[in-house]
């Protein structure tokens, strides 16, 4: 039950991320460049997406009350999902959190709701902060962990997001606007990378009580330097993308690209199975 709530976890993480990043992509990276076509596969990325991210919440809130009810046949009554809903803080949370599932998802399918379908990402995300980690403390600690939860989860978002976005135009004949856009990306990632950095160290810090957490290669510590050592790589090949980039080499460039992507949700992997690990808490 422990994998398949990961793999829930990795499927749901991943979409609300890419989502995110999708929306943020055209005003951001993209401006006023005229790309129809790139803006016709946005689209059907993010109807994609939504449809995978309500069936994956919906699998999560399954998953979650078979942990408390112990049985399937029980898990599937009514009484209790309303139950999970009603009277625990995640099942609050996740019941805004799957009504907004489905208004991005008729908003999609809607003309013209770019704006609208922003915001119903963004408050995924804001749903999504509080579920795990978020939850284990109290007051205006848990509140503001929370909070910064939040930041961490709109840069990975913008910044992965952004990579898919990058592969759609790499992919393009003629790969235009590839530089202005890389451009903007990377002017971007600094602020991205610096938000992701701090918002992790806090992380670690409130939940652990320490900046890195102990013994360095078990459980929670170990997963949390692979994600980092991840993001390492994940940021070498930045610097290596833009040397391309400048250099004209689109067919590497393109490579490069993927291969950043695919280290962002290796990253979001270790995320999911951290969220499932008790942190080492130093006294």
């Amino acid at each position: 039950m422990v994998s398949a709530m990961v793999i829930c976890r990795f499927v749901h993480f991943c979409v609300l991320l890419l989502m995110f990043g999708a929306c943020a992509f055209r005003p951001l990276l993209l401006g006023a460049y005229p790309a129809i076509d790139i803006d016709r596969q946005l689209r059907k990325v993010k109807r994609g997406l939504a449809w995978l991210g309500l069936l994956s919440g919906v699998a999560w809130l399954l998953l979650t009350t078979h942990s408390m009810a112990g049985s399937w046949p029980e898990t599937l009554e009514p009484a209790t999902l309303w139950l999970v809903l009603g009277s625990t803080f995640f099942g609050q949370v996740w019941a805004f959190h799957l009504l907004f599932c489905v208004l991005l998802l008729i908003a999609l399918y809607r003309p013209g709701r770019f704006y609208l379908v922003w915001t119903l990402s963004f408050l995924l995300l804001a749903t999504l902060a509080p579920v795990g980690h978020g939850a284990m403390l109290d007051g205006w600690r848990g509140q503001l962990l929370m909070l910064n939860q939040l930041v961490h989860l709109v840069c990975v978002g913008t910044w992965v997001g952004g990579l898919m976005g990058l592969l759609l135009i790499l992919v393009r004949p003629a790969g235009q606007a590839v530089s202005a856009v890389l451009q903007r990306f990377s002017n971007l990632g600094f602020v991205l990378v610096a938000g992701i950095i701090l918002t992790g160290l806090i992380n670690t810090r409130v939940l652990t009580g320490a900046l890195w957490p102990t013994p360095l290669f078990e459980g929670f510590a170990l997963i949390l330097l692979i994600k980092v050592t991840l993001v390492g790589v994940m940021l070498l090949l930045a610097l290596f993308n833009l040397l391309m980039s400048r250099a004209g080499h689109l067919a590497i460039l393109r490579s490069s690209v993927a291969l950043e992507w695919l280290f962002g949700l290796a990253a979001v992997a270790a995320v999911s199975l951290l969220g499932t690990l008790p942190p080492l808490v130093v006294r």
